[in-house]
C-alpha cells in the first residue's frame, strides 16, 4: 500500500491537529512534520513520499489553504491566534471558522501584521497600541 493510505490523522497537545507516528502513540504536530527534524521514532514525519512536493505531498488535513491561494500554513497554525497567512484568512476568514478569542485573549482590531482579530492579554496596558482603537491600552 502506498505510505499516505494510512490513516495518521490524531489530536495533538490543545487539540490541535497532527500526524500519527507508525508506533500508533506519538501524535507529532501538523507543523512539525517535514520541518528537518524527526520527531517520529523511525523518522516517517520526515520521509520523502510525505515530505517531496509540499503542500501536495501531505494528507490534505495537515494543510490549511489561505484566502491567497498562493500560500498555505500547516492545519495547527489555523486558529492559533497568529496571522500566518498574512491576511488573516487563517484567523478571521469564513474558511478558517475560529471560535471567538479565548479567556487569555482580548478581542479587538489590531493594527500589528502579527495578530488579527485578538492579542494575547499580556500585551494589554504595555505602552503599546495594538488595537486600533487603542482599547488594549485604555479598557483591557
Amino acid at each position: 500500500l502506498p505510505f499516505p493510505s494510512v490513516n495518521r490523522f490524531c489530536a495533538a497537545s490543545t487539540n490541535r491537529t497532527g500526524f500519527l507516528c507508525d508506533d500508533r502513540a506519538t501524535c507529532v504536530l501538523a507543523s512539525q512534520v517535514c520541518d528537518g527534524v524527526r520527531n517520529c521514532r523511525n523518522g516517517e514525519d520526515e520521509q520523502e513520499e510525505l515530505c517531496g512536493d509540499l503542500p501536495r505531498s501531505l494528507p490534505g488535513y495537515l494543510v490549511f489553504h489561505c484566502s491567497n491561494l498562493a500560500y498555505w500554513i500547516y492545519a495547527d497554525q489555523r486558529c492559533d491566534g497568529m496571522n500566518d497567512c498574512g491576511d488573516c484568512s487563517d484567523e478571521m476568514g469564513s474558511l478558517a471558522t475560529c471560535p471567538p478569542c479565548g479567556p487569555e485573549w482580548w478581542s479587538c482590531s489590531p493594527v500589528l501584521y502579527e495578530f488579527c482579530s485578538c492579542i494575547p492579554r499580556r500585551l494589554c496596558r504595555d505602552g503599546v497600541q495594538h488595537c486600533t482603537t487603542w482599547s488594549d491600552e485604555y479598557i483591557c
